[in-house]
């Protein structure tokens, strides 16, 4: 019964816009198989979603370049979502809406991103605070 109650759980958190504690994102991106997804561990995940979004599905920042980021991952609408607006590469084929209500969806892409030669470095955040640092605060108290 508890695993119902803990799938059923997932399975709304993969479909509506929410802000995730730290815990419950981690747990999330290692049922999702993000944990070791193209050799990256979960604490970057885990870092880079933090000082992208705060782990704000719903999170959206306008550029200076006239594209915009979407979603938990802040996934940038010049090479990977369609907004309807920005000329776009569209390299993960989803508008970029959907990274902003669905969690599945951002995890595809997301998985699509670092499959990319920049790989994690595509993200600034990531560049900025993550690389090359201790992330086990991120992970603490995750099981």
């Amino acid at each position: 019964m508890i695993i119902k109650g803990v799938v059923l759980l997932l399975l709304v958190a993969l479909s509506s816009a929410v802000v995730y504690e730290r815990c419950t994102w981690a747990k999330l991106l290692k049922s999702q198989g993000m944990d070791g997804f193209h050799g990256i561990s979960l604490p970057n995940w885990v870092c880079l979603t933090n000082w992208e979004s705060h782990f704000n599905t719903n999170a959206i920042n306008h550029n200076r370049d006239g594209s915009t980021d979407y979603g938990i991952f802040q996934i940038n609408s010049r090479w990977w979502c369609d907004d309807r607006t920005t000329t776009t590469s569209n390299a993960c084929n989803v508008a970029c809406e959907t990274l902003r209500s669905s969690v599945s969806a951002s995890i595809r892409c997301a998985k699509r991103v670092v499959q990319d030669p920049q790989g994690l470095s595509a993200w600034v955040a990531w560049r900025v605070h993550c690389q090359g640092r201790d992330l086990s605060e991120y992970i603490r108290g995750v099981s």
